[in-house]
């Protein structure tokens, strides 16, 4: 049994391992790097409305501006 033959072995092995790590290292960060990115991209503002949903506030907002002319018409008598 040759003992330096057996060391050069498990050296060669141990930088194999070295480099496959490194690269497995380094498919990680660019992963999260991809998926900071990713994170992101997320719409912001305001969110689009369907075609009821639109209907319903212009309801809404037709009645609201509805009773804010009838309370500015009538005179105020709480002096």
């Amino acid at each position: 049994m040759d003992l330096q033959k057996t060391i050069q072995d498990l050296y060669a092995e141990k930088e194999k391992l070295e480099r496959v790590i490194a690269s497995l290292e380094e498919l990680q960060r660019a992963a999260d790097a991809n998926s900071q990115v990713m994170g992101r991209s997320k719409r912001r503002g305001r969110k689009s409305m369907g075609s009821q949903e639109r209907q319903e506030v212009s309801e809404r907002m037709k009645k609201y501006w509805a009773g804010r002319r009838t309370a500015k018409k009538a005179p105020s008598t709480d002096s």
